[in-house]
């Protein structure tokens, strides 16, 4: 059986994926999967970098403004929501794109990771929450330190979400998340696919656009976002989205509007940081440099050369 060309457009935030993979849509008559968290969620739009009407240069863009914000959003709902969109793009005659930085979601696309239903314990979990905004989540880090190493590396300790649902998973059924995700791993993917990461050699470069980005967003009407947002008492996934959470001590009186910008950035940072650290362990990504290339221009036309070898086309 022939399988599906795919392409996949990652790397950190700030580095240009949105605008490279709609210049590439242009080229191979693409249509875009978003595969950014956040970005499902209606109203979230200046925080999560969510593309513009004009951004979009009239490719259909898929995955944005699915959901509200209060609603859950598991890898599991991505990753069936993605294959029906690449089938459906596919069937079109059309090249799927997928596009973002949220490392978890592409992998499990493209490696063609197949969930199974798996218990869940609301009693249980609403302990574990308990105890992870009880201490930040160190407790539960810890342990998932010791039970899933492997895991633990890719959760971050205050992504109560992923980490509750971590230990959560090993209580109930005495296996890892990453016994699972092997098992998981048996069946061949059906796509094949052409990835291409963007990086800087100089990180101070990529940490200058993402301050810069923050900036903009400032100006954007960000700050009105963040108390429209956190105004919820019932946020779930999304309130793991960088731009919100870092407001609030403003909004509580309990620190400068400068500190919680400077908060903004440092973990933004941070986020691109880990974002290199997942994507680095892939062989399969081909990497473009943006500080060595000259104007975005050169980008593309180095990303378009790379699809145009990958694909005999």
């Amino acid at each position: 059986m022939q399988k599906i060309k795919l392409l996949a457009v990652v790397g950190p935030t700030a580095s240009g994926k949105t605008r490279l993979a709609v210049e590439l849509a242009k080229r191979f008559s693409g249509e875009i999967i978003s595969a950014d968290s956040m970005q499902i969620y209606r109203t979230m739009n200046i925080a999560t970098a969510k593309p513009t009407v004009e951004e979009m240069a009239g490719i259909p863009h898929h995955l944005i403004d699915c959901l509200d914000p209060e609603e859950a959003f598991s890898v599991s709902d991505y990753v069936s929501l993605a294959r029906e969109k690449i089938r459906e793009i596919h069937g079109r005659g059309h090249l799927p794109i997928l596009a973002g930085g949220t490392g978890l979601y592409i992998d499990s696309v493209v490696q063609h990771v197949t969930f199974s239903e798996q218990p869940e314990d609301p009693r249980l979990r609403e302990e574990l929450y308990r105890q992870a905004k009880k201490d930040q989540g160190k407790e539960l880090y810890e342990s998932l330190c010791r039970i899933d190493p492997q895991a633990a590396e890719q959760i971050h300790p205050h992504n109560f979400v992923r980490l509750v649902r971590a230990v959560e998973v090993y209580r109930l059924t005495g296996k890892t998340l990453t016994q699972h995700k092997e098992e998981s791993r048996r069946e061949p993917s059906p796509y094949e696919t052409c990835m291409i990461g963007l990086n800087a050699t100089d990180r101070q470069f990529l940490y200058d656009r993402i301050d810069l980005r923050v900036d903009l967003m400032m100006k954007a009407g960000l700050l009105e976002e963040a108390r429209k947002v956190l105004s919820s008492k019932h946020l779930k996934t999304a309130w793991n989205a960088i731009g919100y959470k870092e407001l609030k001590p403003y909004f509580d009186g309990a620190a400068s509007l400068d500190e919680c910008i400077g908060k903004i950035k440092q973990e933004s940072r941070r986020y691109a940081k880990r974002q290199l650290t997942w994507f680095r362990r892939n062989p399969q990504i081909h990497w473009v440099y943006i500080d060595e290339c000259g104007t975005f221009e050169d980008v593309i036309k180095n990303s378009q050369k790379y699809v145009e070898s990958f694909f005999n086309l």
